[in-house]
């Protein structure tokens, strides 16, 4: 059963991530396709990538007991703790390109990325952790 936000509800949840309705449409249409309707797509940020940092997506059907749970028209998201501190704010897009498409994160956190988009170094990141770009 899924509960639905008011509308106080889903400004405090868009708080914490913009999602928007291109990506949202594309997440409902892989859950469909996979068969997993009842399952979330966890959002987190790893250590790795040319940057420092990189996003990653998963589909899960149980939240863990400390993640922050965000529904956006019905698609439940979920982020554990420590990436909520470098994902707060963040907007996730779905774009399709003539070389591709895919999940685009732009990242209030950020303070440079690399040129594909999927890695990132915050202003907490030591200058050095960054690496060159060699993902294109």
């Amino acid at each position: 059963m899924t509960a639905h936000l008011n509308e106080e509800q889903n400004t405090a949840a868009e708080a914490i991530l913009h999602v928007t309705p291109t990506a949202v449409g594309k997440i409902q249409e892989l859950m469909t396709a996979r068969n997993l309707e009842n399952h979330a797509l966890r959002v987190f940020v790893a250590g790795g990538g040319c940057s420092g940092m990189q996003y990653g997506m998963a589909f899960e059907e149980t939240p863990d007991a400390l993640d922050t749970v965000v529904e956006i028209d019905g698609v439940r998201l979920l982020i554990d703790p420590t990436s909520l501190m470098y994902l707060q704010g963040a907007h996730i897009d779905y774009v399709d390109e003539l070389m591709g498409g895919g999940f685009r994160i732009d990242n209030p956190n950020a303070i440079s990325t690399c040129g594909c988009g999927q890695s990132f170094r915050t202003g907490s990141q030591d200058a050095a952790s960054g690496g060159s770009c060699s993902c294109g």
